[in-house]
């Protein structure tokens, strides 16, 4: 009997397996501890092994690619129309086990443990410039209980400080000692931000890929980075129109009866891509001028709602990276006609 197949569910301690043999049928179905799971694979001769791509599972990919097996990543929500009533780990495995057997499924890429390093920067940066507004906007409020209101900006926050720490703004003892202890805080998480921004320059400065990108307007390096390390393999994506589809820029389809409806943006896929994807063009679109923008882009304005045209532009980058990233080209401004015939393909909209 030999074992074509097999799908993994993980978690933190227990692991099901379920494997089926060259006539699908089900011959193998066990639970492993965690310290068992490595054994149990280099027993093993080398066979086809599915994982949802979830928490942890890049690493088990390059494990049981490192002991010579296939690893394949399925997206969980493709996994769930696999899963029959009711819900149990060997469930789970089984689905795992049927998905990764579709002609058409479609995979994720394991990232090597770089790859994945580099994206907790990009993470840990995240979560600090989070906690650095967080306690921003926590001074601000608390000052303006006592009646001292300061300008916006990142740059106008000392200022602040120093007018409600001065005599003149009568805050008492433990008011002017509590704002000291926020501030002190936010210095400290502001050069932490800095140094982080600057660890990520270089990482964007050693990466051929992630300064191609970046000469597209629109794109920085922080934008370019984190598009290099998430899309570890833009082949994955039969087109430029299946990425934008896969960050959530496309309209969603009602469509039925041979009637075509189209919706507003899907919003699927990953937020922070599309997120960034969005600022650049709301950026471009803010800062957009005759003589210095393209006519197609005034033209879009124009014609649209900024908004909208911030997510069809958006849409228009998305598809640039993806053309970029496949043949390794610099950012060339396209021609009115080209234009007007992917503007014909779709339009989407703002949700």
């Amino acid at each position: 009997m030999k074992i074509i197949r097999i799908g993994v569910d993980t978690s933190k301690q227990v692991f099901q397996v379920h494997g089926v043999d060259e006539n699908e049928q089900p011959a193998l179905r066990r639970k492993l501890t965690r310290g068992e799971l490595e054994k149990f694979f280099a027993k093993l001769p080398a066979t086809r092994v599915g994982l949802e791509a979830c928490g942890a599972s890049h690493y088990w990919a390059r494990v049981l690619q490192g002991m010579g097996h296939e690893a394949v990543l399925v997206p969980p929500q493709y996994v769930k129309p696999y899963l029959k009533r009711g819900k149990s780990d060997a469930k789970d495995a089984e689905a795992i086990c049927e998905a990764m057997s579709r002609p058409g499924m479609r995979f994720v890429t394991p990232k090597s443990a770089e790859q994945q390093a580099g994206l907790m920067l990009l993470k840990t940066r995240e979560l600090l410039v989070k906690q650095r507004t967080m306690l921003s906007n926590a001074i601000r409020g608390h000052a303006a209980e006592f009646g001292v209101i300061g300008a916006k900006g990142k740059g106008k926050l000392a200022e602040l400080m120093q007018r409600a720490l001065g005599e003149a703004a009568g805050l008492p003892a433990l008011a002017r000692e509590m704002l000291g202890v926020q501030f002190a805080q936010y210095q400290t998480l502001d050069a932490t931000v800095d140094e982080l921004d600057r660890r990520l320059l270089a990482l964007h400065q050693q990466s051929p890929v992630s300064q191609c990108l970046a000469t597209q307007p629109g794109i920085g390096p922080v934008t370019a980075i984190t598009f290099t390390l998430k899309i570890s393999n833009p082949q994955d994506f039969k087109s430029c129109r299946h990425f934008a589809a896969s960050l959530g820029l496309t309209p969603k389809e009602h469509s039925t009866a041979g009637r075509q409806r189209l919706g507003g943006i899907s919003r699927q896929g990953d937020e922070r891509l599309r997120q960034l994807l969005v600022l650049g063009a709301t950026a471009r679109i803010k800062n957009a001028k005759p003589g210095r923008t393209p006519p197609w882009l005034l033209d879009l304005i124009a014609r649209r709602p900024k908004k909208v045209a911030a997510v069809a532009l958006a849409n228009k980058m998305a598809r640039t990276l993806w053309a970029m990233m496949i043949s390794g080209e610099l950012y060339r401004e396209p021609r009115e006609e080209a234009h007007r015939n992917t503007c014909r393909e779709t339009r989407p909209r703002a949700a």
